[in-house]
């Protein structure tokens, strides 16, 4: 049996399969390889995948985290899950591999993230070759969840968007100028935060200034990001992440705008992780 782990910082998705069909799959609370340590790993892991291992015999581990960024500590993922489950091979790899594996499979493409952040790699069918770094939601990140809730709480406050509107969101999310400051730069995880307001720009996605909001933020994603990649003309252009599938009328017509070319959109990478690894 293969053990595959699509690791976020908010949860990770665990998958069993035995020759291409999944025997079990489930969720555990999420995993930053950056941020904890490797004895913090272990006892997550030893919590949440023994149990349902159990006696079952596993050949290979295929790990993809948030924070596996180097090879050093990839090394504390493989070990903690070494001690965890007894596998012949484990393989740590980084997120966005896991997104260019499962939207490409073996073909050369562009892959993309747009969920709460945003990333994008260019992948010939074996591993990424390019890619432009992120930089979180205060320097990058566009197109994401947390950037779209960062220019609609701005555009709110600055009174950018119709009068009824901007009512309507902050009645919606019992929200004022003061708590919106309070929640961005008192509180932890502002990005999350963020990110939590988007349902009401595709709740309102037909009013104009809400559709322009959203399709503006798409193409600074297309012309920051993907406009780098020598071959972005060419080359399909694959996406998973919630935003990116629930706006998808909208990421369309920002890269139509762009001349680029939209393959695959799909919320979670796992079914094509199953795929990959059989």
């Amino acid at each position: 049996m293969k053990l595959i782990a699509d690791c976020g910082s908010t949860k990770i998705e665990w998958c069993l399969v035995d020759n291409g069909n999944v025997v079990e799959r489930w969720f555990s609370p999420g995993v930053n390889a950056l941020m904890q340590t490797e004895e913090e790993m272990r006892s997550q892991f030893q919590e949440t995948v023994s149990p349902v291992i159990g006696e079952r015999e596993v050949s290979h581990i295929y790990f993809y985290g948030a924070g596996c960024v180097s090879p050093e500590v990839c090394g504390f993922v493989r070990r903690a899950l070494a001690d965890t489950v007894a596998a012949g091979e484990i393989e740590v790899d980084s997120d966005m591999l896991a997104v260019a594996r499962a939207l490409c499979q073996h073909e050369k493409g562009i892959a993309c993230i747009m969920g709460t952040g945003s990333n994008s790699c260019v992948y010939d069918g074996t591993k990424i070759i390019d890619a432009v770094s992120p930089l979180g939601y205060i320097l990058g990140d566009e197109g994401s969840g947390a950037v779209l809730g960062k220019i609609l709480v701005g555009d709110v406050l600055k009174r950018q968007l119709p009068e009824e509107l901007c009512q309507k969101f902050l009645e919606k999310y019992d929200l004022d100028r003061i708590k919106i400051i309070n929640r961005v730069y008192r509180e932890p995880r502002a990005n999350a935060f963020l990110a939590s307001l988007t349902p009401f720009l595709l709740e309102n996605i037909e009013e104009p200034s809400i559709h322009r909001l959203v399709l503006n933020a798409f193409k600074l994603f297309f012309v920051r990001n993907i406009s780098n990649y020598a071959e972005y003309k060419s080359l399909k252009i694959h996406f998973v992440g919630s935003i990116g599938y629930y706006y998808r009328e909208v990421l369309e017509e920002a890269a139509a705008a762009v001349d680029c070319h939209i393959g695959k959109v799909v919320v979670s990478p796992m079914d094509g992780l199953i795929k990959y690894h059989g």
